[in-house]
């Protein structure tokens, strides 16, 4: 277990410097004027000349070599300062904070419902292989998962916004707003997950300590809570770790598609911007969640797997 903590904690150093280092790098690639993007970003594009750019260049120190301004990043970094925002003034640090916080209740909702809808349709799917159910939810998973977020995401909003009127197409403040993009992220996690259980629950179902549990005498209930669960279990955990990546990945498109006020949201309006302090802070923050929601899973895989279980 230490030694675990102790990897991931290494992990999470490297992750911070290698991000930096990318979206700074890429950022700097960009084509146009940074000066005159952040300049636009503060004033409007129908205020800005290029006098404003130019000044807005000197107080940011654009002009400044590329490595130097990254040495002096790292620097703060290792204060825990990620600066401010060079659009809005206020301190990265806060700005993350606040929209993380947006970010994680759609994630940790998204997760919790895909977990009541997919691993149960596939521990069903799996105990009748060949069955009816099996077949349709391999088809049904399939097409879901091959779906783009955004995609799914207007299919959805036809339906619910449009067609019945029964739930807002974006916006936030209230819980009617989240259930859209909370179901669109957990079709697309449950799509996988339910596929994941359904595989391990054939695997139990077939195996030697599962028919042995049946020889002495115990029922198919019995056995299943008793022996198959937690062996089920432990796949569908850690596939969460793997598809992880997928939940980063569409929160950034969903929030932009629902005008969610998280984190990638937030990514995609400071990179228009050019504002490399916020776009720093919020991949290093996406980075690091997602080296921490793995380490939640390995730690969790240890609580719940039988085979670590001592006499």
């Amino acid at each position: 277990m230490i030694r675990l903590l102790g990897f991931r904690l290494l992990q999470a150093v490297m992750v911070a410097v290698l991000i930096g280092a990318l979206t700074f790098l890429l950022m700097s690639l960009l084509p146009g004027d940074a000066a005159y993007r952040i300049a636009a970003g503060r004033y409007g594009y129908d205020m800005v000349n290029s006098a404003a750019a130019e000044a807005v260049r000197a107080e940011l120190g654009l002009d400044q070599p590329v490595l130097w301004r990254f040495t002096a990043w790292i620097g703060d970094l290792l204060t825990l300062d990620l600066g401010n925002s060079l659009v809005t003034g206020r301190p990265v640090l806060d700005m993350v904070a606040h929209e993380l916080g947006s970010s994680v209740r759609l994630a940790v909702g998204a997760v919790l419902l895909s977990f009541l809808i997919g691993p149960p349709i596939g521990i069903f799917a799996g105990l009748r292989p060949g069955g009816v159910l099996d077949r349709g939810l391999l088809l049904l998973s399939t097409v879901t998962r091959a779906i783009p977020h955004f995609v799914l995401g207007v299919i959805l909003v036809l339906i619910f916004s449009v067609w019945l009127m029964v739930l807002p197409s974006a916006g936030h403040g209230s819980f009617t707003h989240t259930i859209l993009p909370t179901l669109t992220l957990a079709l697309g996690l449950a799509a996988v997950s339910s596929r994941v259980a359904r595989d391990a629950t054939v695997a139990v179902a077939s195996s030697a300590y599962f028919a042995f549990g049946r020889l002495k005498g115990l029922s198919g209930t019995q056995v299943f809570l008793r022996h198959g669960l937690r062996n089920i279990g432990v796949p569908v955990v850690t596939y969460l770790g793997v598809q992880l990546v997928y939940l980063i990945e569409g929160v950034v498109v969903v929030e932009t598609l629902f005008a969610w006020p998280g984190i990638g949201h937030g990514l995609v309006h400071a990179i228009v911007q050019r504002d490399v302090p916020m776009v720093q802070g919020t991949a290093l923050a996406m980075g690091l969640m997602f080296v921490l929601l793995n380490t939640a899973v390995d730690l969790l895989n240890h609580v719940i797997d039988p085979r670590r279980r001592t006499a």
